[in-house]
């Protein structure tokens, strides 16, 4: 068994969510959140944000942690157990732009119910469900969402 962790982003602006279109040699056609593979020396917080915008070209931040999910897939040489760290994110704009050499033809920023149905894997969906049920709390609770310098 493999072991692999990633970490991604619910990333919002104005309340809408930003997914990506994964077209794989025609073999897997899909919308995802965009997420990567944590790489050595990083924190999960960073990993988040640097796979947001080299998959998306999107400069978000971090509002909070949302939680994990994790699932498994076989390869040819062995099964490989995923965890998956989302952050809800904001952004200050909706432009973004697929990162073509990772196979993502399309990108953009959806209503949520439109996310939630374009979704192609349930535990993504489910991530949806509980960053957008916080990202709605902080906004009754008068959170200023705005994208922080760095």
């Amino acid at each position: 068994m493999i072991e692999a962790v990633s970490c991604g982003g619910v990333v919002i602006f104005r309340g809408k969510i930003l997914l990506l279109y994964k077209n794989y040699k025609n073999k897997y056609d899909g919308w995802v959140l965009p997420k990567g593979t944590v790489e050595e020396g990083e924190t999960h917080e960073e990993t988040a944000l640097r796979e947001v915008k080299e998959e998306t070209d999107v400069k978000a931040s971090i509002i909070k942690y949302i939680g994990k999910s994790q699932y498994s897939f076989v390869v040819p040489e062995d099964t490989v157990e995923k965890e998956v760290h989302w952050y809800l994110m904001y952004s200050d704009s909706y432009y973004s732009k697929p990162q073509r050499e990772e196979f993502f033809t399309d990108s953009g920023y959806y209503k949520y119910h439109e996310a939630y149905h374009l979704l192609k894997f349930v535990n993504e969906k489910q991530i949806l469900e509980q960053a957008y049920a916080e990202y709605q709390s902080l906004r009754k609770n008068s959170y200023h969402f705005e994208a922080k310098p760095s």
